[in-house]
């Protein structure tokens, strides 16, 4: 079975000891139920700390005796203090430039500020996993719950999510009505419950036919961490996922085998990557500026609930956020919304706004 371990990236740091790596894997893919996209991600973002032990001269060995005898060198009351001075130093060396041969990006440069962040979550989740083992001494900053991590993480930069207006979002869903066949009749479903649901493009590639009641009007859909939610998808795309299984999929199941909701035309089922050409794609022939994508149909469902006066929490529930936090960045979203309609409708608003700026 192949595993993340062979990467270029974790492949390249043999400080990484494969036998414990291989059971980090599974214990990420079975104990938590991280799907395989995000395990990977836990490794990209691990695979600097590697690169980090070796430039240190504390490669660990396949059991991480030197690393924890560099940890416990000056006895165990040390040893809290011996990873805040680790910690501190490696989040150093990530934002220092230093030489890296990859590519068009080859050349000096460190680490940015979310991609820290990143790598200390990662660290953190495979150091709680390390000790949990006995592999490493324990200390309280690798604690569930500890808040000691936060005062070596940089602060991050807040980036609003892309969205797109009420008006465009329509001429997006709308689109494949320009076209003819069962794959537009199969776009305007995808894309109708993409916008009218708020889901994750793996989501919606994971839908079997099972999943969804017409009827109803629900769709069960399987989220991070393998978390099941039900969603409401809204008369629209009900309509249109009733079109497609009725007028379309047939057509389209007949050249493969399988349950899968959307399929190719090949009978198989749409892969994320399709799903997210078919959205870029109608976005450029709806007008709609270059870079939409997939996530921002789920940010712009988000967003026009809450102008629409929806609760934060409904909104939380929804997206399958599993803290407010997450869902929080939303309402920066609608306020500015709010600020440019205003400035845009109020016919005293550039005059009045204009003195107080100046």
């Amino acid at each position: 079975m192949a595993t993340h371990l062979d990467s270029p990236r974790v492949r390249g740091h043999q400080g990484g000891p494969p036998a414990l790596l291989n059971d980090y894997q599974r214990h990420l893919t079975t104990s938590r139920g991280l799907a395989a996209p995000t395990v990977r991600n836990y490794f990209d973002d691990l695979a600097p700390f590697f690169e980090y032990l070796e430039n240190q001269g504390l490669t660990p060995h396949k059991n991480l005796k030197a690393f924890r005898a560099f940890i416990e060198r000056d006895g165990s009351k040390r040893t809290e203090h011996e990873y805040r001075d680790l910690v501190r130093d490696y989040v150093s060396w990530l934002l220092s430039d230093r030489p890296v041969r990859s590519g068009s990006r080859a050349g000096l440069r460190g680490h940015e500020r979310g991609s820290v962040i990143r790598a200390l979550a990662a660290l953190r989740s495979f150091m709680r996993f390390v000790i949990d083992r006995k592999e490493a001494p324990d200390a309280h900053m690798w604690a569930p719950r500890s808040q000691a991590m936060r005062r070596f993480s940089p602060k991050a930069v807040r980036r609003l999510p892309d969205v797109v207006s009420v008006e465009e979002a329509a001429r997006l869903v709308e689109a494949p009505a320009q076209h003819q066949g069962p794959s537009s009749l199969r776009d305007r479903a995808l894309l109708e419950l993409l916008y009218g649901s708020g889901l994750r493009v793996s989501e919606a590639a994971g839908l079997d036919v099972e999943h969804v009641s017409l009827d109803k009007g629900i769709a069960r859909v399987w989220g991070k961490g393998s978390k099941a939610r039900e969603v409401p998808g809204g008369t629209m795309a009900s309509q249109a996922l009733r079109t497609y299984t009725q007028d379309a999929r047939p057509s389209l199941a007949k050249r493969g085998t399988g349950s899968a909701l959307f399929l190719n035309s090949r009978g198989g089922r749409l892969t994320q990557r399709s799903m997210q050409s078919i959205v870029r794609r109608y976005a450029a022939e709806a007008g709609l500026r270059e870079g939409t994508h997939t996530h921002t149909l789920r940010h712009s469902f988000a967003t026009h609930l809450l102008d629409g006066g929806a609760d934060l929490r409904i909104v939380q529930e929804l997206l399958g956020h599993s803290t407010p936090s997450a869902t929080q960045v939303y309402t920066h979203i609608s306020q500015s919304e709010t600020r440019r309609a205003y400035m845009a409708a109020h016919p005293l608003a550039h005059k009045r706004l204009g003195k107080q700026e100046a």
